[in-house]
């Protein structure tokens, strides 16, 4: 609550930063306001000399409060209100009253300031109340003969005065000198000026006063005295207002000089300075449970806390979590809960204190960011990072079974933000200087600098897997791969807090202050959602049943648990009544940390989430049991089920009439329909309203679908009697139209009458109906016609009768010819059934309650790197030849004969996966047209029956509307437009060869129609088959089905890894170079889709240009330079770990081979820290590179010099299979990105997909429609 000086007092909810309310009752300046701390109360005193009560809830003031005698400085509730209704103000009137605000009454004066009061405070706990005035003196006043008092207990006892003036006069007196229930206890002199403000310590006996004098002094109180303790000094100007931190033992002070400082009452010095330009600082509040502040300045307020409350904690193997409470690095073991608890807490270490700032507590010394080792199995290590001095971390290093035991500490160094692990013994932190990648070892030594793909990065966050960090630079994160120095990813995300990667880690959650973004493991934004609160913390559920684990995200905020979906979707799952930082969610528990790092276990209802996540994966069975045996409901679902297509599902949460009905008509669910229209109905007559309208809806849906008896019978309730007349014609009921034709007589509706006659082809009906309505004429006409001749001459009599004649009625009516009359009669019906051939409404698996078991279906999504059960599976031996390493350390998993035949290798004898480690020495080992209307010259036709008969226009044909609505050349080709078609690949990607999409292009069109055969003597019909129909119709708007689709090269992708694992590069790089040629014609539905495309594009063109090195590694094996250079260069080919790690051995052994040491030992190194090599059946493979890097640093010599340097990034040229560095002049392909030096290649076809030019500059790939 902020009370200003225009006098408004402002209610504010700090959270959010907004103005609740505005009270404005005051004349002049409010001073000072106070909350009551169980009622929705408000005290506020202002320069009219008035103290007011608010009701913030009622928002309106209850009552006044009148007796001081000039500005009111400040007000307070007692903090024991509840018991003692008190309120203390001080005033310029060099007095404080005690009031009591049930009674409305003033309990005490207290005077003895002999100027202005400044202001005056409760003790939290005793009977005390300090004041501090422009006297230059503070006082305490006991107030323990007031309570007394109040309570009624016994006191010393009061003359009573025996006369009434004499009681007169002592209440003039206690008005003007006080009375004996306060008094005086201390009165402390020290400062040289006006005292502006003093506090009382919450828990020890202290003082703190802020005076014009420029100084906080401390002052400490006895039973019996109070003496000053010492004296505060570093402000500029006067000091306003000071206070004691309510956690820690901080003093806090705020001045004119604009500034706000922390001092250290213990070590009684200044250790934090926050400074505001501009801005003169006046008031101070603290919070009385949370960690914060607030003060106020000239031009507003702000809240503040001193340092960051969140301890800092991270999830560790095994059920473990690791953090830091005070001064201890604890282990909290899940596993080990029992009887409710969240498990158990084993102390691993104590931390040392770094620097000035990290003695003092409570103002950001405690540990910030902790970090675990999570690639590495057989030890613990945990990397603990504080923001003290600009920034360092410690590493702790543990055994995994002894957490407390021979703990490993000492190694320290500066960094800035967190530090994370990269590898089994290898982390990385930023250098706070030079913005640098420091990767260090465990032993704390620098191995490697790399410099950040962008500059103002700002902290390093987990990446997910082995070699891969985050970089957070401004208001984005970057992806960043440290061996390879390649940037894999990049997203946005304001104001980036912290990341969470899944389980699995398929998705990350990157943690911003006012919101989550949800990514794959490539960055690609999956959703992005907004809070408008801060978000503390969040974590993925880890629970293995129920298909939510890696999809479900839970985050908390300021007081709420709330969840997330890579669908976007959000909920609120429950309230919290303080800050909780969650660590994990297994099943309904949410385990997590509070702000004391204590561990604690909550309950959590994620049913909601499971429920969308569900319907969103396409688990029918999972939502229908959900349904059945869960307490879904609430508007909410149902809005959120008919916003997703399922009206059908919220039917079954739903028990009010009107919207049943509503949803029933919208999923067309008849039955159900009617059931809600009869409820409808009765509640409408119980009320005496019409309730017949919604039959009229339910016929309109019942005649869509054709359930004639279902329109029957709501024709019958609405009384349509038209309608339902034609309903029996269609029916062929003539039964009921008999009937119908007796109810309008009975009713006397002569066109009724008429119109059922017509429809049942009585003609003698008619023309009783005619005769009787007066219609004479056609009467008789009609009768003449059908050859009812007695009635003719009746009507013929009656006509006469009156004055007229027939003579000339029908001569104006021809009877011969086309145009003449014929006779009206409704066809016979030839089948009777009870219900018409129904349209065919599916009964899907979320109608059907009874059908759960149901088969998940999905997409099919490729797996961007073969799996270890499909590496161990595929023939590693063929080519990937251990050649002189004399083992079988990639085929012995298997167990077959995985020779090859030479007739899969184009590249000779010699181009296999060699090692050539045979040798060891002393080791031993166009622009679319509208189409014509064909139809807009015909005349009008001459026969006279049709003479105003128009031909209609004719509608545009499919393939006319493919062209217009989509720029995607698979969809030009599939209208028959192959030039366009080539127009737009040449546009897009300059695709200049067309004769290498021959067979794509043709199966586009060939896949985009189906033909099918005519009755005998005629032609087969061709009929577009469209791929947006699934709603119906899509008329002008259609698109065509395209025959490639993403599985074909998924299919082609995984087929080409295979054959590169067993070594017959050929055919890899034919089935590569197939899925290159196919992409172009692949629409995609989503923009997830379209990024697969690219990177399946990349993954083609990486392989495609490994196979060529390959190739031509093989012709140079008589040159050691060149077979070794290039050798060197297929290993930074961007292939996936597993054919990585051949490619490596192969470079080690060639380096090693022609005496490259150097090089050599780059190779075995990288190879050393592939992820793969942890593994079992690398590990002779792992105990040759260690031999091959002991003996290469022990040559430590390269015999060639190679036109290769490990350190600097660079592309291939894909013609000469050289480096082309960063500022070289090199031209790309416009469609794969293949990089070509110089300019001899600008202009001329790619060597990689063979049909774009290169040099180009286009728009690029055109995915989606």
């Amino acid at each position: 609550c902020a009370s200003l000086l225009n006098g408004v007092i402002q209610l504010w909810d700090y959270r959010v930063g907004t103005v609740i309310d505005r009270f404005e009752e005051h004349d002049g300046p409010v001073r000072g306001v106070d909350f009551h701390l169980q009622e929705p109360l408000i005290v506020s005193g202002g320069d009219d000399y008035k103290i007011k009560v608010w009701d913030y809830k009622l928002r309106r003031c209850l009552f006044t409060l009148l007796g001081h005698l000039d500005y009111i400085r400040t007000v307070q509730f007692h903090p024991n209100a509840a018991q003692f209704p008190w309120i203390l103000s001080a005033s310029d009137d060099q007095t404080l009253r005690l009031w009591d605000f049930q009674k409305r009454s003033c309990l005490s004066v207290l005077t003895g300031h002999n100027h202005y009061v400044m202001c005056a405070a409760f003790h939290p706990t005793e009977d005390l109340i300090v004041s501090a005035s422009l006297d230059q003196t503070v006082r305490v006043w006991d107030t323990t003969g007031l309570r007394k008092k109040q309570m009624g207990e016994p006191t010393e006892p009061v003359p009573m005065p025996q006369k009434a003036g004499a009681a007169a006069a002592l209440n003039v007196q206690a008005e003007l000198f006080g009375t004996n229930d306060v008094v005086v206890k201390y009165v402390l002199e020290g400062h040289d000026r006006g005292v502006n403000w003093a506090a009382f310590h919450p828990t020890l006996p202290l003082l703190a006063s802020a005076a014009d004098d420029r100084q906080v002094k401390l002052w400490r109180m006895s039973e019996t005295k109070a003496w000053e303790v010492d004296t505060l000094r570093g402000h500029a100007n006067n000091v306003s207002c000071c206070l004691f931190h309510p956690k820690h033992d901080l003093v806090v002070s705020n001045s004119e000089d604009r500034s706000i400082r922390v001092w250290d009452v213990s070590k009684r010095v200044g250790v934090q300075t926050f400074r505001r330009e501009g801005d003169r600082f006046w008031i101070l509040a603290a919070h009385r449970n949370q960690n914060l502040l607030a003060a106020g300045h000239d031009s507003g307020m702000i809240v503040f806390k001193l340092e960051r409350e969140r301890p800092a904690s991270t999830y560790g193997p095994a059920n473990k979590m690791y953090y830091v409470r005070g001064r201890e690095l604890f282990c909290h073991d899940y596993a080990r809960a029992s009887g409710g608890g969240s498990g158990v807490d084993v102390p691993v270490a104590s931390l040392r204190r770094v620097g000035q700032q990290a003695q003092t507590d409570g103002i950001g010394s405690a540990p910030r960011y902790l970090a675990y080792n999570q690639h590495n199995p057989s030890e613990g290590n945990v990397l603990v990072c504080s923001d003290v001095d600009g920034g360092c971390y410690e590493l702790v290093t543990f055994s995994l079974n002894n957490p407390s035991g021979s703990v490993t500490d000492g190694k320290r160094g500066s960094c800035l933000g967190p530090g994370v692990f990269l590898g089994r013994n290898r982390f990385a932190v930023l250098d706070r200087h030079q913005r640098q990648i420091i990767v260090k070892n465990l032993n704390n030594e620098t191995t490697k600098r790399v410099q950040p793909p962008v500059p103002n990065v700002d902290g390093l966050l987990e990446g997910g897997a082995s070699g891969r960090i985050l970089l957070r630079a401004e208001d984005r994160a970057i992806l960043f791969e440290v061996q390879s120095r390649r940037v894999l990813g990049e997203i946005t995300a304001p104001k980036i807090k912290n990341v969470v990667w899944s389980p699995d880690g398929s998705k990350v959650a990157i943690l911003c202050k006012y919101g989550v973004v949800i990514a794959d493991r490539q960055l690609e934004q999956l959703c992005s959602i907004s809070d408008n609160v801060r978000i503390k913390s969040g974590c993925w559920d880890v629970t293995p049943q129920g298909g939510t684990s890696s999809n479900l995200f839970i985050y908390t905020t300021l007081h709420h648990v709330k969840y997330c979906l890579p669908s976007g979707d959000t909920g609120t799952i429950r309230t919290l009544d303080q800050p909780l930082y969650a660590m994990r969610v297994v099943k309904n528990q949410l385990f997590c940390l509070d702000r004391e790092a204590r561990a604690r276990v909550i309950e959590i209802d994620t049913t909601e989430a499971q429920f969308k996540l569900a319907l969103a994966n396409k688990r029918y069975g999972q939502v229908m049991h959900m349904v059945q045996h869960s307490r879904l409901c609430g508007r909410a679902i149902v809005a959120y089920l008919q916003s997703k297509g399922f009206p059908e599902v919220a039917l079954h949460f739903v028990r009010e009439p009107r919207t049943k009905f509503r949803l029933a008509l919208a999923c067309g669910n008849i039955e159900s329909a009617m059931e809600s229209a009869f409820t409808l109905e009765q509640q409408a007559s119980a009320e005496g309203k019409d309730g017949t309208n919604v039959w009229g809806e339910l016929g309109s849906e019942a005649l869509r679908q054709g359930n004639h008896q279902v329109v029957e019978m709501s024709y019958q309730r609405t009384k349509d009697f038209d309608r339902l007349s034609f309903l029996y014609l269609l029916t062929g009921d003539t039964e009921k139209l008999l009937k119908m034709l007796k109810i309008s007589n009975m009713r006397q509706d002569i066109m009724g009458r008429y119109h059922n006659a017509l429809l049942l082809g009585d003609v003698s009906e008619r023309v009783a109906v005619l005769e009787e309505s007066g219609n004479f004429p056609l009467a008789y006409i009609n009768a003449v016609m059908h050859g009812l001749t007695d009635d003719a001459e009746r009507i013929k009599v009656t006509i006469e009768t009156n004055g007229g004649s027939v003579d000339d009625l029908m001569a104006k009516t021809s009877i011969s010819g086309k145009s003449g009359g014929c006779l009206l009669q409704p066809p016979t019906p030839i089948i009777r059934e009870n219900n018409w051939p129904t349209v065919d409404v599916p009964k899907t698996t979320l109608e059907d309650l009874s059908k759960t078991d149901v088969a998940e279906n999905g997409e099919e999504y490729y797996d961007a790197a073969p799996t270890e059960t499909e590496a161990a599976a595929a023939p590693a031996g063929g080519d990937w030849d251990d050649g002189g390493f004399g083992d079988d350390a990639m085929g012995a998993e298997t167990g077959n004969n995985l020779g090859v035949d030479e007739a899969d290798m184009d590249f000779g004898d010699e181009g296999d996966w060699g090692d050539d480690l045979d040798d060891f020495g002393d080791l031993g080992e166009p622009e679319v047209k509208a189409p014509v209307d064909e139809m807009a010259g015909l005349k009008d036709m001459s026969d006279d029956a049709f003479a105003s008969f128009t031909m209609p226009t004719a509608g545009r044909p499919a393939a006319g509307c493919w062209v217009t609505n989509s720029s995607c050349a698979a969809d030009h080709l599939a209208a028959g437009g192959a030039s366009s078609a080539m127009q737009l690949l040449n546009r897009q990607i300059a695709a200049s060869d067309f004769s290498v999409l021959k067979e794509p292009m043709l199966g586009s069109y060939l896949g985009s129609m189906m033909s099918v055969p005519g009755v005998p003597g005629s032609g087969s019909m061709s009929i577009p088959l469209l791929r947006n129909d699934s709603a119906g119709h899509p008329g002008a708007e259609s698109l065509p089905r395209t025959a490639l689709k993403m599985r074909h090269l998924v299919a082609g992708i995984k087929m080409g890894y295979k054959y590169f694992q067993g070594g017959k590069f050929n055919d890899s790089k034919n089935t590569f170079s197939d899925v290159l040629k196919k992409i172009p014609l692949v629409v995609t539905d989503s923009k997830s889709e379209a990024a697969e495309i690219k990177e399946m594009l990349e993954i083609c063109r990486e392989y495609i240009t490994a196979i060529r090195i390959k190739g031509e590694m093989s012709k140079c094996t008589a040159d050691p330079v060149r077979s070794t250079e290039l050798s060197a260069y297929f290993t930074h080919c961007n292939l996936q770990p597993m054919h990585l790690l051949l490619a490596l051995r192969s470079a080690m052994g060639t380096a090693f081979k022609h005496k490259n040491f150097i090089t050599a030992a780059g190779f075995a190194r990288r190879l050393l820290e592939l992820p793969d090599m942890n593994s079992e059946r690398n590990a002779d493979l792992r105990l040759k590179a260690t031999k091959v890097l002991q003996k290469s640093e022990q040559m430590a010599r390269n015999t060639h010099t190679l036109k290769y340097d490990e350190a600097t990034t660079f592309s291939i040229d894909c013609k000469d299979f050289v480096p082309v560095y960063s500022g070289d002049n090199s031209e790309k392909c416009s469609y794969c990105g293949s990089v070509y030096g110089g300019e001899s290649m600008k202009g001329k076809v790619c060597l990689t997909c063979d049909f774009s030019a290169v040099g180009l500059q286009t728009i690029g790939l055109v995915t989606g429609a």
